[in-house]
């Protein structure tokens, strides 16, 4: 049997496999209007296609708890009721699969109000459906980007309160597991990182500070989300910065990473998952087939929080040896999951793993 095809129960929900689909956002919800931020039939045929093809647990794309928190006029949000009814649709048919449906929410901070990568990823104004974005202090992502508002503490609570909303309509929407963003340099992450957080009050400065939004977002998310299913949490385990690079504040890192983790699963997270770099523009990241891996193992093996693993995971044999080795609980993919949506069927055969087929596909096993 193999270890990647195992299922994985975390709290009373039962994931049939390991393999999982990492959230990418897909830039194509209508910027405005009645149906801004509404799942469009791309996003039912984008996350249905991995359910069919035998992923375990198909997270969505960051999916912005406020208008003013998406990365982009395109993206996805759940913060009306009309957004959690286009939802729904997709969730049933995850479910329908044997898959489970699993929601990002998120909140981009700084570098939200920027167009889609295929038009450049730039920030984008008024004129194209554009605001100004908001930040734990006002400095800008990079050169060429606006100099975001301060949030004050009011501004803050109402942060922490639209992710409980969100997690609320999450749960009407039919979603099984919740992940708080707390990565690759948006809003939650621009708190956790000395280099984006240069407050002064009880939201910056040392370490207990920094972290203080993440823990309050996740007990608000915790409050209202089922106790029978998990919550997960993204991280990203290090800024890739040091005191050389570009300021004289070193980053976020894996040491304060180890440390938080302990504290998430306190605060009720079930499952980090560990990435890595996305706030600071310019940092010196060595990537290569697994170069993430590291950082997931290391939670792993100084905690007792489970983790999942992501970045450059490719080949079944690899992934395989994730899991038996005992670095990671779960593995994400991302962008191969874009070049091959069934993958899992392909790495099941591969392995000798059981996985549930559609029987309209069974003529292909």
């Amino acid at each position: 049997m193999s270890a990647l095809f195992e299922p994985y129960t975390l709290r009373s929900l039962v994931i049939p496999n390991r393999v999982w689909m990492a959230p990418m956002c897909q830039y194509c919800a209508a910027p405005d209007g009645p149906e801004q931020g509404v799942a469009t039939d791309w996003h039912f045929a984008h996350l249905a296609a991995r359910a069919i093809g035998g992923t375990g647990l198909i997270l969505t794309e960051a999916t912005a708890v406020s208008p003013e928190g998406r990365i982009s006029p395109g993206d996805l949000g759940i913060w009306n009721d009309t957004q959690v009814a286009a939802l729904r649709r997709i969730t049933a048919f995850i479910k329908g699969q044997g898959a489970v449906a699993g929601i990002q929410l998120a909140h981009a901070g700084r570098k939200a109000s920027t167009a889609a990568p295929w038009l450049g990823g730039a920030p984008v104004g008024p004129e194209a459906h554009g605001w100004t974005p908001v930040a734990p202090s006002p400095l800008p992502f990079d050169d060429g980007h606006p100099v975001p508002h301060e949030l004050t503490v009011d501004g803050i609570r109402d942060v922490v309160d639209r992710f409980r909303e969100a997690a609320r309509r999450a749960v009407d929407a039919g979603f099984q597991v919740a992940e708080v963003h707390g990565a690759h340099g948006y809003l939650i992450g621009q708190f956790l990182s000395p280099h984006s957080n240069h407050r002064t009050d009880e939201y910056g400065g040392s370490f207990e500070n920094r972290t203080r939004l993440a823990l309050e977002v996740v007990d608000a998310v915790r409050e209202v989300w089922p106790q029978e299913l998990p919550v997960f949490f993204r991280i990203s385990a290090t800024d890739w910065l040091t005191e050389n690079d570009e300021d004289d504040r070193e980053g976020w890192t894996a040491d304060e990473t180890v440390r938080l983790a302990a504290l998430l699963q306190a605060h009720g997270v079930d499952l980090l998952d560990v990435s890595s770099g996305g706030n600071a523009p310019r940092a010196r990241i060595e990537t290569g087939p697994g170069y993430q891996v590291p950082f997931a193992e290391r939670v792993r093996a100084e905690t007792t929080l489970p983790v999942a693993a992501v970045g450059l995971i490719t080949e079944p044999q690899q992934a395989e040896k994730i899991i038996t080795e005992g670095r990671a609980d779960a593995v994400l993919l991302g962008r191969e999951l874009l070049r091959s949506p069934s993958w899992a069927q392909a790495a099941a055969r591969e392995l000798g793993g059981e996985l549930r087929t559609p029987e309209q596909y069974h003529r292909a096993v």
